[in-house]
């Protein structure tokens, strides 16, 4: 009976690890977007400038998990990345990283350029533990939420597809964070 109690305190104990916690920061192992389940991909640390300061904390989830940047990139399902500040950071360079990883990933900058000067006016300065929340429902767009509020959507999975390659494209914002992101 002992031995019974052990493995199920350890089958419970390790679900729960998995939930997802990452430096201090706990989600969800899954949520429900628009009646679609979305199962908690991976969980990583973005971590910026030479000494390597941890700024916040991001989680993917998507209706079918997949360690293939790629295909989660180009994939019509629906999609949520959370991001947890660990620290404040400026509107503007918050707007910079984005466009700088934007083009670094080979967005087409022109095409782009009014639907994310749109998502650009949706942000503020953000102070540690706010929360950004980019969702992309096929046929829908792209929801940002700011701080739990819901501030539109872009139309365009080219749209989608740039904005997520930020974080999972070939040149991303930080290899640890995308290597997180798809549950290595």
């Amino acid at each position: 009976m002992r031995c019974v109690s052990i493995l199920i305190f350890s089958v419970l104990f390790a679900r729960t690890a998995v939930a997802g916690e990452r430096a201090g920061v706990t989600m969800a192992d899954a949520i429900t977007v628009e009646d679609r389940p979305l199962a908690l991909n991976g969980m990583g640390v973005r971590k910026a400038t030479i000494f390597r300061v941890k700024v916040y904390v991001a989680g993917l989830y998507l209706e079918r998990r997949s360690r293939s940047a790629a295909d989660i990139i180009r994939s019509e399902q629906t999609k949520r990345l959370d991001v947890v500040l660990l620290r404040d950071v400026d509107r503007d360079d918050a707007v910079d990283a984005w466009r700088e990883g934007l083009k670094k990933n080979g967005a087409d900058m022109a095409k782009l350029k009014t639907r994310f000067d749109q998502l650009a006016g949706w942000i503020s300065n953000l102070s540690e533990h706010d929360t950004l929340s980019f969702l992309y429902v096929p046929g829908s767009g792209v929801a940002m939420f700011v701080k739990g509020q819901r501030k539109g959507t872009i139309a365009g999975a080219d749209f989608a597809s740039a904005l997520f390659s930020i974080w999972l494209g070939p040149d991303p914002a930080d290899e640890g964070l995308k290597n997180g992101l798809l549950g290595n």
